[in-house]
């Protein structure tokens, strides 16, 4: 299988609930393609819906700092905060993900919180 696909089935896992199933198919697409941003993301989701959420966190933040423009990111990194409690931390993301895009429908809505 191709990286893409890899990446796909582990998505489709992930989106099922099948962490530990999807957590081989993401891996798979990261050692056929080093870089593939994608299944560094929902690896680091993944450690997140499995409870190790100190994990989670720090892979979203260290892929939102190597990924200044990745929408996606900072919006799981900051709804990551959220859920955590860290509110504060929470609300810079927020801001700087409608820094670069001010339409952002999710952080137009979480920001009310901040």
């Amino acid at each position: 299988m191709t990286a893409e696909e890899l990446f796909s089935k582990g998505f489709e896992l992930r989106c099922e609930g099948r962490y530990r199933e999807a957590k081989l198919y993401l891996q798979g697409a990261l050692n056929a393609e080093p870089n593939h941003l994608k299944a560094a993301w929902q690896l680091a989701l993944v450690k997140g819906f499995e409870g190790d959420f100190d994990g989670s966190l720090e892979d979203l933040k260290a892929l939102s700092s190597a990924n200044p423009e990745s929408e996606e990111i900072i919006n799981d990194l900051a709804m990551t905060y959220m859920m955590l409690g860290y509110q504060d931390e929470a609300c810079v993301e927020f801001n700087r993900l409608l820094g670069l895009n001010p339409n952002h429908e999710n952080a137009l809505r979480q920001i009310k919180f901040c």
